[in-house]
């Protein structure tokens, strides 16, 4: 998987080797604040989540990376057929490129900080 990622389209694990999996994969995309999570069930009923976990190293000091969270509330809007939403939202994520980020990617921001600049993103560019 880590050699190879785009062999594996879908890979179907009981709950702990998900777990596993699923950190390897993220791994791969530059660690957990940056991956989305969805369930899907019967009759379209999802939810959407962060893939990390509690993250008791970093809890309550602010610097958690809030891109998992927004990129699961894109997963969201496509499901509810708000597509040009979320494709916004994906799009205000650029903030990272301009590297108003969290120290995990390398910036001086913090959560709220960053959400706050995407949130910015989202209001003044219409074109996003």
């Amino acid at each position: 998987m880590v050699m190879h990622p785009g062999r594996w389209d879908v890979i179907l694990c009981e709950n702990l080797y998900g777990d596993l999996v699923s950190d390897l994969a993220a791994g791969l995309v530059g660690g957990l604040g940056l991956a989305p999570s969805a369930l899907y069930g019967d009759q379209g009923v999802a939810i959407f989540e962060p893939a990390h976990g509690s993250a008791p190293d970093i809890a309550g000091k602010g610097i958690v990376n809030p891109t998992s969270m927004l990129l699961s509330a894109s997963m969201m809007l496509d499901h509810l057929g708000e597509v040009e939403a979320a494709r916004r939202l994906e799009a205000a994520l650029a903030t990272i490129r301009e590297g108003e980020t969290t120290p995990d990617l390398g910036g001086k921001a913090g959560t709220m900080q960053m959400a706050e600049a995407v949130a910015k993103k989202l209001r003044t560019n219409s074109k996003i």
